[in-house]
């Protein structure tokens, strides 16, 4: 995206990868929740994931130790001119899909066309910028766009996966399904047990095994997913090796839930994997479509009352800290950090949208002191829903203008998430706030989130060095009134759109990191959630059956470079 690659064109593999690893065996994960649809790439249903990348590919492939740079996969050579006003990709000759039929320029367009008009909404949003797309020959393609000014649009079409013309009816491909899908990845979909679990199993045929970017990946004969509804009974089921490793995400769990005999002996092997990713981070998100929450002075006075020091020390054990914020931890983060000139050039136009103090980096969030009762802050929120239009009547706070009392609900489906929210809920209930947690499924709760239909939930927006065009999808205006977006507090602020159009327009890395600080700045001037926690570091468990390299990439764990430790030789 900006500089240039870390790797040189005759790289033969990538340095968090072991070319070297057996191949072989089978690695089980679980997944919280349920599926039913095979198809990652629409709005409908809950789909497996790991299709994506597992049996259907793009045409370039991420470098895993780099901001955002990208490798030759289906397509072996890229071309573009400075302003990047198009891009050409060329096809491998080797490219092919499971069935073995070649990957040709149709099927890219067949692609292009059939996601910019019925696929999920970022994809949608980011096809739609291409003005013009034709196939030059078999094995060329070329996209032209227009003049729109988005330097990311050549990694962002490198990205799009790449689906067979001749195995998609384009008639049905919006309705969800369980039928395998055909790919041109290293797996396919061998077997599908309905919510339960799916199957996928090594094509030994792929044929881009040997690819300097595929070399050390894609080690296991099969990979299982199976599904889990419940939390408690998914860490119950690692406990008795059935699946073989897990991501946690609770801190008390961590710190205590793993006092059992494989962990002390050595069968269970846990790691604590820093980043060099933005943290991250967790909020409490308000819908602002609620007119309950449509007031900043209301969102600003709950941010007020959320006690993050009772909450770390008593839940989290400390190992919890907290920043403003969308971007924690790294270079891309405005909070704590005074504007610099060109921030400010680009927020001239959006004086109103910033506050002072958030500018000149003076702001910080508010410090309780840890009692679960801190009388300042209390009173600082009452101030501000005072402005808002609410007072206290005995115990209940009401509208003045209406009576009603001021209630919503916060809905969860994690036991940590309930635990949170139901904390938060006793401190608002001191300031006469009425607050119920509903806790649902994950099935429940992601079909909720996707149609906005919340008062309150935690979320987190995992984030890049190199964020961009999924900013819009995030919180851009547009994405505010489309279900399935991920803008879940329904954030319409010119300004935030105004700074998006910076970040992709930016040539020069600095001028790109401006442009991202300058969005912070917005976002955290916007209260549209309460910063919750930063997650300092990738808490993973794995079975040693279980292996992976030494080097660890800068975004963190990869299973796809892991594989099963061979057995013993026999003496």
């Amino acid at each position: 995206m900006h500089g240039k690659p870390a790797l040189p064109a005759d790289f033969s593999h990538m340095p968090y990868a072991n070319p070297d690893a057996p191949k072989g065996g089978r690695l089980v994960q679980s997944v919280l929740g349920a599926f039913d649809s095979l198809n990652p790439l629409i709005v409908k249903g809950l789909a497996v994931q790991q299709i994506r990348g597992f049996v259907i590919e793009s045409l370039m492939a991420r470098g895993n130790d780099e901001p955002f740079t990208l490798y030759g996969l289906l397509a072996d050579s890229i071309d573009t001119d400075d302003a990047r006003t198009y891009v050409t990709f060329h096809l491998n000759p080797l490219a092919r899909f499971s069935d073995g039929q070649p990957v040709r320029a149709d099927d890219v367009l067949f692609s292009w066309q059939l996601l910019r008009d019925k696929g999920r909404p970022n994809h949608r949003q980011y096809y739609s910028k291409v003005a013009k797309a034709e196939a030059l020959d078999d094995s060329t393609v070329r996209f032209d766009f227009g003049g729109v000014n988005d330097r990311e649009l050549p990694l962002i079409l490198g990205l799009m996966p790449i689906l067979p013309k001749h195995a998609v009816d384009a008639s049905t491909f919006e309705d969800t399904s369980l039928t395998p899908p055909l790919g041109s990845g290293p797996y396919r979909v061998t077997a599908v047990k309905p919510g339960t679990s799916v199957t996928l199993t090594r094509d030994p045929n792929y044929w881009g095994r040997n690819l300097p970017v595929n070399r050390g990946l894609w080690n296991f004969d099969e990979i299982r997913l199976d599904y889990y509804r419940e939390a408690n009974g998914q860490f119950e089921a690692f406990k008795r090796g059935l699946y073989d490793f897990r991501v946690e995400t609770e801190p008390l769990r961590w710190h205590d839930g793993y006092n059992f005999p494989a962990a002390r002996n050595g069968r269970l092997i846990r790691e604590a994997i820093k980043t060099g990713l933005p943290k991250p981070s967790e909020f409490l998100v308000f819908n602002t479509r609620r007119p309950l929450f449509a007031d900043i002075r209301v969102r600003q006075a709950l941010t007020l009352l959320f006690d993050f020091e009772w909450i770390n020390r008593n839940y989290f054990f400390g190992l919890y800290s907290r920043a403003g914020g969308f971007f924690a931890g790294s270079e891309l983060s405005a909070y704590a950090r005074p504007a610099d000139d060109l921030e400010r050039t680009l927020l001239k136009p959006f004086a109103a949208a910033v506050q002072p103090d958030i500018l000149d980096g003076t702001y910080r969030l508010p410090v309780t002191d840890g009692s679960g009762r801190d009388r300042k802050a209390l009173r600082a929120a009452f101030a501000l829903l005072s402005q808002a239009g609410y007072a206290l009547d005995g115990t209940i706070l009401r509208n003045r203008a209406t009576g009603m009392p001021f209630t919503f609900e916060i809905l969860v489906t994690t036991r940590d998430q309930e635990r949170i929210a139901l904390t938060y809920a006793r401190d608002l209930k001191r300031a006469g706030i009425e607050v119920s947690v509903r806790s649902v499924d994950a099935v429940q709760f992601d079909q909720r989130r996707l149609n906005f239909d919340f008062d309150m939930i935690q979320n987190r927006w995992d984030q890049s060095l190199s964020p961009g065009n999924e900013q819009s999808f995030y919180w851009g205006s547009e994405a505010a009134d489309i279900p399935g977006t991920r803008n879940y507090m329904g954030a319409k602020n010119p300004a935030i759109d105004a700074m998006i159009a910076a970040m992709l327009e930016a040539r020069a890395r600095p001028d790109f990191v401006d442009a991202v600080r300058a969005l912070d700045r917005v976002l955290m001037s916007g209260f549209y959630a309460i910063p919750v926690y930063n997650v300092q570091e990738q808490w993973i468990a794995r079975w040693n059956r279980i292996e992976r390299p030494v080097a660890t990439a800068l975004t963190g764990y990869l299973p796809e470079t892991w594989w099963q430790r061979p057995p013993k030789p026999s003496k």
